[in-house]
């Protein structure tokens, strides 16, 4: 199960995060807060942006990746 703690590192990992939810949807942007059970991610560029809160529970945590500047790649992330 994904948890809000666990969230904090992967919203630190890389410039960006993307992930995809349990129906398929993909999110993909900046983490700008995480609660205990949701979280919200910015989407888009500049004022063309959308913020979306997603529940934790709704996520796939075999989906997450976060872009890597120095790679230029997205890189999986594993939940400890």
């Amino acid at each position: 199960m994904t948890t809000a703690d666990s969230l904090v590192n992967f919203a630190e990992a890389g410039n960006q995060q993307r992930f995809r939810c349990r129906d398929n949807r993909m999110y993909q942007g900046w983490i700008m807060e995480i609660t205990d059970d949701s979280l919200l991610i910015s989407t888009g560029a500049g004022e063309s942006g959308q913020d979306h809160w997603v529940r934790l529970q709704d996520m796939d945590p075999d989906s997450l990746a976060y872009w890597d500047t120095a790679a230029q790649a997205w890189l999986p992330f594993k939940m400890s």
